[in-house]
């Protein structure tokens, strides 16, 4: 039996997830990067006003980043890194599906009754979260979203890449026009997610940053034992409905 105050390190991330989480970072910011060079030159929402043109992006962004007039440097950038975020995406696909770690991220139809809970124990106005596995409810939700958004992304891509070969794929997303608006709102979404996302790792504190970076993280050992306890009552559940 350990002593309560006893913390041992668990492994919370396997090694591959934390690897293609970091490769992830840099493909991530260069494919941004190099997609605004490529939008300051045919900006999908810019329409002529009498003082200059209105963007969703004003010019002035474009030039304080330097990103006006680079169009072929964006487009070389961004044709060629977006294999590697492609291959990337795939590799982590097959891993979570042959791991199982799938069911960590995508939630269960039961844990969908946590929601409001899970919520008011965010903002601080109920004490104590609903009991739950690696990621709470709205963990797993965000994280499913963020893999529908990167697969629409790509998706898209595709379709304004090769709009003549890949008609088909255009035409589902209801033209060329349209496919490159989802792109872009598809890519704006990610972006917001990265940004609560930090802000929510910083809440949390370094221990679970340093947890994606070495895959382990120091628990009570009691916590342990109570986990273990769990998991075995609810393995007793599931055999005793078969």
């Amino acid at each position: 039996m350990m002593n309560d105050d006893t913390q041992v390190a668990v492994e919370v991330h396997p090694r591959a997830i934390r690897w293609m989480h970091w490769f992830n970072f840099p493909i991530i910011s260069i494919m941004i990067w190099s997609g605004l060079r490529i939008y300051w030159s045919f900006d999908f929402t810019r329409v002529p006003g009498e003082f200059g043109d209105n963007n969703l992006i004003p010019n002035v962004v474009y030039e304080q980043l330097d990103l006006d007039r680079k169009l072929a440097k964006g487009l070389s950038f961004h044709l060629s890194v977006g294999w590697l975020l492609v291959i990337n995406g795939l590799a982590y696909l097959a891993y979570l599906a042959y791991s199982r770690e799938w069911k960590h991220i995508v939630p269960r139809l039961s844990d969908l009754k946590n929601i409001p809970a899970t919520i008011l124990h965010d903002m601080g106005l109920r004490k104590e979260a609903p009991a739950h596995g690696q990621y709470n409810v709205m963990q797993q939700l965000a994280y499913t979203t963020v893999l529908i958004m990167a697969a629409v992304i790509v998706a898209t891509g595709f379709a304004i890449f090769k709009p003549t070969q890949l008609s088909w794929l255009t035409n589902l997303f209801g033209g060329y026009e349209r496919a490159r608006a989802i792109h872009f709102l598809m890519t704006a979404g990610l972006l917001a997610f990265f940004g609560i996302h930090i802000v929510q790792v910083m809440r949390s504190g370094f221990s679970n940053f340093w947890a994606m970076v070495t895959g382990y993280k120091l628990t009570d050992a009691a916590d342990i034992e109570l986990s273990t306890d769990q998991d075995t009552d609810a393995k007793d559940e599931e055999l005793a409905n078969v």
